[in-house]
């Protein structure tokens, strides 16, 4: 049986009958807390029309429906600057969901009168504080991290002196904490499961979303294979591209990046040129497929290369947006017509000045996120929930569908 949406039925859950692990309460670090409010709030939603509709008899469970699952919590700092995580009820016998934004960069502490924001470093040792305050008593814990922690530096690349693993170190410790299920959205290397093959780890993908955020958006970008083209900015997320170029049966182009290696400096290997492969481009929409947009730089440079070679509108998707070098470059971009638009979840923390820019779209995982929790809850196989694929084609299908009796 395939669940291929958010949302479950009343039907398919009175079929499956599925008994929740234990109640459910969500704690949030205090960057965060809005996000997760939000997801507490659609979780009551789909919960509260489960309830009316007597769809299945655990419904009726002490626990089950809470006007907020959201739990009252604080992460208090010293004068230090160190920190501690209180909590004002009691975790005993709960299904832990820990919702954790480390890209957070909203909050700062005074550190001998000078501010300090409150880095990647700091929220992950907030996380640690939370899981060993609530292992003991809580039935089971749960953590949502959709950037995940150090997901970059999963390989040592310095192999002359030695670097640190510090992905394969994180994953390694939050199992021995007692975490059981590490729930992470679009890894930059799907390969994490192999430091801790014991632990759950699920891995959604923010495709579906994306997808229909963009064509809900722009109702003039054409899935026609004659129109449109996917490209991946490197040759490290061909991947990526393959997948959505697959999905919505799209050529597929790559930027293949010359690296200078004679020349290495503060550990980077300088790109010489980018050398793009793929059909012509000439008078085609672009999309652009990354995991992340940081300083913008790549997105700058492939953008340029394909207005040279005559693409027409350039849209850049990418599940987490840090803008770490700011917007000025973005905003000259799109003045001058280089994208179209720039299009990110709302997984991590974006602020305002981002969301109120004319080509930046917001794509709302909320529901999504909610959505996992409810199943990981009474422990449904949340395979095909994860996986896009079966949606993305049904939305496709029926987006054509439409196009088609439309031009009858």
């Amino acid at each position: 049986m395939q669940l291929n949406s958010f949302e479950t039925t009343d039907s398919t859950y009175n079929e499956l009958r599925l008994e929740p692990y234990g109640p459910i309460a969500i704690i949030a670090h205090t960057a965060n807390k809005e996000f997760v409010q939000q997801v507490s709030n659609v979780l009551y939603e789909k919960r509260l029309k489960r309830y009316n509709a007597k769809a299945n008899p655990f419904v009726n469970n002490p626990g089950y429906l809470r006007s907020s699952y959201l739990f009252d919590t604080d992460l208090p700092r010293f004068q230090t600057a160190e920190g501690k995580f209180t909590m004002k009820e009691s975790s005993r016998g709960h299904d832990i969901y820990i919702i954790t934004d480390v890209l957070s960069h909203n909050l700062r502490v005074d550190i001998c009168g000078e501010a300090h924001v409150i880095s990647p470093d700091d929220h992950y040792r907030d996380l640690l504080r939370i899981i060993s305050t609530c292992v003991g008593k809580a039935k089971r814990v749960n953590v949502i991290m959709p950037f995940l922690y150090e997901g970059l530096q999963i390989k040592r690349r310095n192999l002359s002196y030695g670097e640190s693993l510090d992905c394969a170190a994180v994953l390694k410790q939050l199992y021995d904490l007692g975490v059981t299920n590490l729930i992470v959205f679009d890894p930059h290397d799907p390969r994490i499961d192999n430091a801790v093959p014991l632990m759950g780890i699920e891995k959604p993908n923010s495709a579906y979303k994306i997808i229909t955020t963009l064509i809900s958006k722009f109702g003039s970008l054409s899935m026609n294979p004659a129109k449109t083209m996917v490209i991946s900015p490197d040759e490290t997320g061909v991947s990526r591209a393959v997948f959505y170029a697959s999905m919505l049966n799209l050529p597929l182009g790559i930027f293949y990046r010359d690296r200078d290696y004679a020349n290495i400096k503060d550990g980077v290997v300088p790109v010489k040129n980018y050398r793009f492969i793929g059909n012509d481009i000439n008078g085609m929409d672009a999309l652009i497929i990354d995991d992340m947009i940081k300083t913008g730089h790549t997105m700058m440079t492939t953008a340029s290369i394909l207005k040279e070679k005559g693409a027409r509108d350039i849209y850049y998707l990418a599940p987490f947006g840090l803008f770490s070098n700011g917007f000025e470059e973005f905003d000259k971009a799109y003045e001058e017509g280089l994208i179209k638009a720039v299009v990110c979840t709302n997984l991590i923390y974006r602020p305002q000045e981002l969301l109120e820019k004319e080509w930046y779209v917001d794509v709302n995982m909320i529901p999504f996120v909610a959505r996992i929790i409810d199943a990981l809850n009474v422990d449904e196989s949340i395979g095909d929930l994860i996986n896009s694929t079966s949606r993305i084609t049904d939305f496709l299908s029926q987006m054509r569908l439409n196009e088609f009796i439309d031009d009858i």
